[in-house]
């Protein structure tokens, strides 16, 4: 445990929406070189998208992949409420997705699960949560970083193009 303080003041800072200066790829490299075999197996398994709930894993990553789990499925029911023409409540602010293009929809949604996950880390400082809530805030930045505009145009483009 007392390696976790070397390590987690050694990572650069994370703001969203701001390279980080670091992949995950090299964060894990790093961790694997601090960590316990398995508090690094259970850093290994931490991932962005997973919903399973499954032991052995830690409470922060519980609790996040309840909240994404709970994410998904009310977004998935606003959709058909929005399709039936019905009203539907979700768990999180409507507004994050009544406005914008789906990018912006997209941002908004990442930065509610960042913010989710800047709570869950209060209070944990120098541990396996805190690593795995960087974990997870990395990933967020990565999928950021693959919004570019500019190709995105040039795909849509070049679809249009092919289906006319």
């Amino acid at each position: 445990m007392d390696k976790y303080y070397y390590l987690i003041a050694q990572l650069p800072m994370l703001f969203f929406d701001l390279d980080p200066g670091i992949t995950t790829q090299s964060f894990l490299e790093e961790a694997g070189k601090w960590m316990s075999p398995s508090d690094f197996s259970l850093l290994k398994k931490t991932h962005l998208s997973d919903t399973a709930i499954r032991e052995p894993m830690t409470q922060l990553v519980r609790n996040y992949r309840a909240f994404e789990k709970q994410l998904l499925e009310d977004l998935v029911q606003l959709r058909k409420a929005r399709r039936n023409h019905q009203e539907y409540k979700p768990s999180f602010p409507s507004a994050l997705v009544k406005e914008g293009n789906p990018l912006e929809v997209e941002k908004k949604l990442l930065h509610h699960r960042w913010m989710f996950l800047e709570e869950l880390s209060v209070g944990h400082h120098f541990d396996l949560d805190c690593l795995s809530a960087y974990c997870l805030q990395l990933q967020i930045l990565h999928r950021l970083s693959l919004f570019n505009k500019e190709k995105g145009l040039i795909i849509f483009q070049t679809l249009s193009r092919k289906t006319e």
